[in-house]
């Protein structure tokens, strides 16, 4: 069969000049599609500006959409046009949304919503419809109905190790767009999903039951052989879980003698409890560090069940800094923030004297505790402004000062001498355009009272 794997544009097209990362998930299923014998291609949206041009081109049986939240309308947007385009077409939909939230897919238009991990899923998928069986009786969809959705049994997660390499040949004609920050060009490779700590705002360790997935190291080693990019972001939920794997994992890539730049996600008690870890990692390439700081008061910390202190925050950032990688500190603005908040938000993380620091609402997405403990005072179900920008709860202050505040901390937090180093990565012309992209960011995010 022929299927097309589709990558939905983005609600908002200024986040793809900020960072753009390849769809893995879809090079995954390619993958594992093409062991069946099926032809596939993958659409990039965000670069494809003309998808139905390439839909008419290709002619597919298949249609499969991945997405997150702020995806859900413009999915079935697209689904509805494709299929009026081809009536017989067969619509799949998975993705974080279609786990967390498989009804909001429920529609006409929309065969199959895969839950979960799709590689298997998506082959008995198509198995099924070529030998006319029955959908329900593959683990892990949910099939549309009028009277709500059909959901089959739910499918165990599956064991890392038994995916196939994802195919990056499905995006040779994008593959120079790919970036992060300064990271051009970037590959992005798996090494691990879910997360051992229990976050209240984060839904990424319940997708797996609470379990921590690992691949063998020799494997990734493996996979990493065929990346040709200087560039690569380990898009694990938290990499460094476990440190004695990942310890493994620099010793062979050291051994390989594979020379790449490294960017991972990395918690603040990790970084405390194992800077001898992230030491041996700096020697074979590890450039930047995204670490998850959120706020600046123990005791928010401990609301979050973020599981760290702000002494800790403090000893990661010297330890990192020490080392000579770069940290990617986030922190996350509280809609309940006062202007004293603010301003001491802003005096804490000047304090630790950050090179790079970005600042997003706290957020109650599907899934999480915090949704499921705060749904019902949301100020909007619309997906487009689950962006991490638009505050979802109400806010103490007068919303208008709220992202007056919020665009503060984006402009002074980091003082602009301190900044410098970081934008020359960019280079020349990079800082300029850089500097016109912050300026558009802070100009969105002062007017964002207006899109509700």
């Amino acid at each position: 069969m022929k299927v097309l794997l589709i990558q939905p544009p983005s609600y908002d097209p200024l986040t793809d000049r900020i960072f753009l990362f390849e769809p893995l998930a879809l090079e995954y299923l390619g993958a594992g599609l093409k062991l069946d014998g099926h032809t596939v291609e993958l659409l990039d949206g965000r670069l494809e500006k003309d998808i139905e041009k390439v839909f008419l081109r290709f002619k597919p049986d298949v249609v499969g959409f991945t997405g997150y939240t702020s995806h859900v309308n413009i999915i079935r947007r697209f689904v509805k046009r494709l299929k009026s385009l081809s009536p017989g077409l067969f619509i799949v939909v998975g993705g974080h949304h279609a786990t967390m939230r498989p009804g909001d897919f429920n529609d006409s238009d929309i065969d199959a919503v895969v839950i979960g991990e799709g590689v298997f899923t998506l082959r008995e998928i198509l198995r099924a419809l070529e030998d006319k069986t029955c959908l329900t009786e593959i683990d892990g969809i949910g099939v549309p109905g009028p009277n709500g959705m059909v959901l089959s049994p739910p499918r165990p997660y599956t064991d890392l190790n038994e995916l196939p390499f994802p195919d990056r040949s499905l995006t040779a004609g994008y593959r120079k767009h790919y970036f992060s920050e300064w990271f051009k060009p970037l590959a992005s490779v798996r090494t691990s999903l879910g997360c051992t700590a229990r976050c209240n705002f984060c839904a990424l360790w319940s997708i797996t039951g609470g379990k921590y997935l690992r691949r063998d190291p020799a494997a990734v080693v493996k996979e990493l052989k065929t990346v040709a990019e200087p560039n690569v972001f380990f898009c694990d939920d938290e990499s460094m879980c476990d440190a004695r794997r990942m310890d493994e994992l620099a010793d062979l890539i050291r051994a390989a003698g594979i020379k790449k730049n490294y960017f991972l996600y990395g918690r603040v008690d990790t970084i405390v409890n194992h800077p001898e870890l992230f030491a041996k990692w700096a020697d074979i390439g590890l450039a930047q560090v995204f670490v998850g700081m959120e706020d600046f008061s123990d005791e928010r910390l401990k609301a979050m069940n973020k599981g760290v202190t702000t002494d800790q925050q403090i000893r990661a950032t010297r330890i990192l800094d020490d080392l000579g990688i770069m940290m990617y500190a986030s922190y996350m603005v509280d809609p309940a923030y006062t202007a004293e908040d603010f301003r001491g938000l802003l005096a804490y993380v000047r304090s630790l004297k950050h090179k790079y620091a970005t600042f997003t609402v706290m957020t109650p997405l599907p899934g999480t505790q915090l949704y499921a403990k705060r749904e019902h005072e949301l100020l909007s179900r619309n997906p487009e402004l689950y962006d991490m920008i638009h505050s979802l709860l109400p806010t103490t202050l007068p919303m208008e000062d709220f992202y007056r505040e919020l665009a503060n901390l984006w402009a002074n937090a980091v003082p602009f001498y301190r900044v410098i180093p970081t934008l020359a990565r960019f280079g020349a012309r990079g800082m300029l355009l850089r500097i016109r992209l912050f300026g558009k960011v802070l100009k969105k995010i002062q007017m964002a009272h207006l899109d509700y």
